[in-house]
């Protein structure tokens, strides 16, 4: 019966072949995921940021008249903070990704792939608890706290909230991105203390 592994199993020379053309491609998919994530992330950010930032509406209650805008709630402040950071980090690292494509590394040494892998962290949470602290004051605007005699702000200014809801949106969008790139930097990072870190990082 041994005419059934006729031309079955591959040569020994062939096996480290193979594997290595599968990791150059698994490396061009994550660095090609991690570069329209970061470019995803810069986009949503400015928008979000624009969005909450320039959001205003002037209310004449009884003669007198009021403004709304962002810096009269405190999370949304942080959030738009949190946004131009997250931009500002992510644009930095998109023109990372592009001088190594062009290059054709894969980058990494190991402080680097860990400076990288932690800033993704911070800007993760930090993302998350901003946009957390605003949803909750926008729960609040939209329905009150009668026991703490809060009025619903959203009953008298309506468009300015439905822009800050686009813009929470936006800024959640951003922090679940975040999230995901953190992985993606936790994966490059520890590839490089597995068996093929001399192959990926150039010796390292």
């Amino acid at each position: 019966m041994s005419y059934l592994n006729v031309g079955v199993s591959p040569s020994p020379g062939n096996v480290p072949v193979y594997h290595g053309i599968k990791l150059k491609v698994i490396d061009r998919r994550v660095r090609l995921a991690e570069l329209v994530l970061r470019c995803v992330i810069s986009a949503l950010a400015i928008l979000a940021a624009v969005l909450i930032g320039t959001d205003s509406q002037v209310k004449e209650i009884f003669t007198i008249q009021k403004k709304a805008k962002f810096t009269d709630m405190k999370a949304l402040v942080f959030l738009v903070v949190a946004d131009g950071l997250a931009a500002a980090y992510s644009l930095v690292q998109v023109l990372r990704c592009v001088v190594n494509m062009i290059r054709g590394s894969v980058l990494f040494n190991k402080p680097l792939a860990w400076a990288i892998f932690s800033g993704d962290q911070v800007m993760a949470y930090v993302t998350l608890a901003a946009v957390a602290a605003a949803a909750q004051s926008a729960v609040f605007a939209k329905f009150g706290q009668t026991e703490m005699q809060w009025m619903k702000i959203c009953n008298m200014y309506g468009k300015f909230c439905n822009q800050v809801g686009e813009g929470i949106a936006s800024s959640l969008l951003v922090s679940l991105s975040m999230v995901v790139l953190s992985a993606i930097s936790a994966f490059s990072l520890f590839r490089l203390y597995g068996n093929n870190k001399g192959k990926s990082n150039g010796g390292w």
